[in-house]
């Protein structure tokens, strides 16, 4: 039986109140459940039991050396229906000082973000399969800078990405 999808994903933070703040600003999560010092939430359009959690450990914890001096977890990846989503929350990691950066990966069009613990976390867009052509395929191999309004002519404003398709 091979594995299907992640269905959550824990993060160890600060401080759970700050950042069930943010994640609900930032991308429409919900508390569902929630016990002192940790939440779990679940996306909008998640029929999963939750897909984030999140444990206090402190304003004291030091930040993550991941990807510096030890090994570990870069981010986290959430896939979103349409452009017009990606390009709504675009504006709103903007507004907040969250976004990081936005890459074109061809067949993938991608936000990064940094939560308040610096925690990366990113937000795509998949190009459905039966919109894949060579071009796109070819361009796997180079990242490019993100123009959402080229992408929005180019596929539509409520095109559903291909959500979990990856070739």
């Amino acid at each position: 039986m091979p594995i299907q999808r992640l269905n959550h994903a824990v993060l160890y933070v600060r401080d759970v109140a700050r950042s069930v703040a943010f994640y609900q600003e930032a991308l429409g999560f919900r508390v569902v459940n929630s016990f002192p010092g940790a939440a779990f939430l679940q996306a909008s359009g998640s029929t999963n039991d939750h897909d984030l959690g999140l444990f206090q450990i402190g304003a004291q914890a030091g930040p993550s050396a991941a990807g510096r001096s030890t090994v570990g977890l870069y981010h986290l990846a959430w896939e979103v229906d349409t452009l017009t989503e990606l390009e709504r929350i675009s504006a709103k990691l903007t507004e907040m000082g969250s976004l990081a950066g936005a890459s074109d990966h061809s067949t993938t069009k991608a936000l990064y973000a940094k939560d308040p613990d610096g925690i990366e976390f990113e937000v795509s867009w998949l190009v459905p399969a039966a919109l894949l052509d060579e071009e796109t395929l070819a361009g796997r191999s180079h990242i490019r800078p993100l123009d959402i309004p080229k992408e929005l002519e180019r596929y539509g404003a409520q095109t559903r990405g291909g959500v979990g398709v990856s070739i």
